[in-house]
C-alpha cells in the first residue's frame, strides 16, 4: 500500500533550521506532485510548499515561508524534502507531506505528520 513517512521534525530555537524528509513507497513517485502542509493547534491545515513532478520542478511557497523554506525532491530516492531556515515560533505545527496526481487535484495520500516546535 502507499506510504508517506515524514522525518526530521523536532525542537529548535528561533532562527534555527530543520530539514524534513518524506519517503514515499507504493506509488509511482514521479507521477505525483508533492506538497508540505502544516497544522498548528486550533488552526486549519495550510499548504506550505509544493513541487511539481520532476526533480527541478516548478515550486510554490506560501507567503509566510518564502525566502526561508525550500522544497526539493529526488525521484531516484522517492523522497521529498523541506529545508526550513530562520525558523520562527509561528512555524510551530505538525508538518505533513502529501501526494497529488494532477494540477488542482486534492492530495490522494498523506503522511502521518511530524512535529516541529520552535521556541522563542
Amino acid at each position: 500500500q502507499v506510504q508517506l513517512v515524514e522525518s526530521g521534525g523536532g525542537l529548535v530555537q528561533s532562527g534555527g533550521s530543520l530539514r524534513l524528509s518524506c519517503a514515499a513507497s507504493g506509488l509511482l513517485f514521479s507521477w505525483y506532485r508533492m506538497g508540505w502542509f502544516r497544522q498548528a493547534p486550533g488552526k486549519e491545515r495550510e499548504l506550505v510548499a509544493r513541487i511539481s513532478w520532476s526533480d527541478d520542478g516548478v515550486t510554490y511557497y506560501a507567503d509566510s515561508v518564502k525566502g526561508r523554506f525550500t522544497i526539493s525532491r529526488d525521484n531516484a530516492k522517492n523522497t521529498v524534502y523541506l529545508q526550513m531556515n530562520n525558523l520562527r515560533p509561528e512555524d510551530t505545527a505538525v508538518y505533513y507531506c502529501a501526494a497529488a496526481l494532477g494540477v488542482g487535484d486534492r492530495p490522494a495520500y498523506w503522511g502521518q505528520g511530524t512535529q516541529v516546535t520552535v521556541s522563542s
